[in-house]
Formats: structure tokens, C-alpha cells, sequence
């Protein structure tokens, strides 16, 4: 999908969670970016300030091929992972 896909769609979904007037659950629905996001911050202020790497790579996905898990094993865990906390987002939000 590339970087222009994915920002698409990181746009959709804060439209649509501002539009709901649910943007506190978000972070509940979007784990996986959020999760992705936080492991490249970690990294970089891990190295400027400790000067040590605290994964392999950033982004935590890249993180987890280098470990030696497959693309496929990665792509699939992330999929499931975002399923189940989209799930538990839409739950709040109708329980909310």
C-alpha cells in the first residue's frame, strides 16, 4: 500500500472517530499504528540518550522479521491483533 494508502487511511479513520465524537477510543481501534509508532519513538530516544538500540530495528514489525519471523507470521499476528482491538473499540463505543 505504500505510505500514501496508509496515510489515507490514518485520515479516514480520525475523520470518522472525530465525526462520531469518539476519538478517546481511537487509540483502542488503531493499537497496531499506535503500537508501531511508540516502538520508532522508543528506539530513537533510546539511542540519542542511552546510546543503545532497544530492538533490532524500528518499527517494531521490522523488529520482529530480524528475529527471524516470517513476513507472512508478522503481517497475520498485526491483522489478528487489529481485529480484536477494533472489536473491543467498537464495543466501548456502543457501551459508551
Amino acid at each position: 500500500m505504500g505510505d500514501t494508502g496508509s496515510m489515507g487511511l490514518g485520515v479516514l479513520l480520525a475523520v470518522v472517530a472525530f465525526l462520531t465524537n469518539s476519538v478517546l477510543i481511537l487509540p483502542i481501534v488503531g493499537f497496531v499504528f499506535l503500537l508501531e509508532a511508540v516502538s520508532t519513538i522508543i528506539q530513537l530516544i533510546s539511542k540519542r540518550f542511552f546510546k543503545k538500540k532497544v530492538f533490532l530495528s524500528a518499527p517494531l514489525h521490522h523488529h520482529l522479521e530480524a528475529l527471524g519471523w516470517p513476513e507472512a507470521k508478522v503481517t497475520m499476528r498485526f491483522w489478528i491483533i487489529a481485529a480484536v482491538t477494533s472489536l473491543i473499540g467498537v464495543i466501548v463505543y456502543f457501551l459508551g
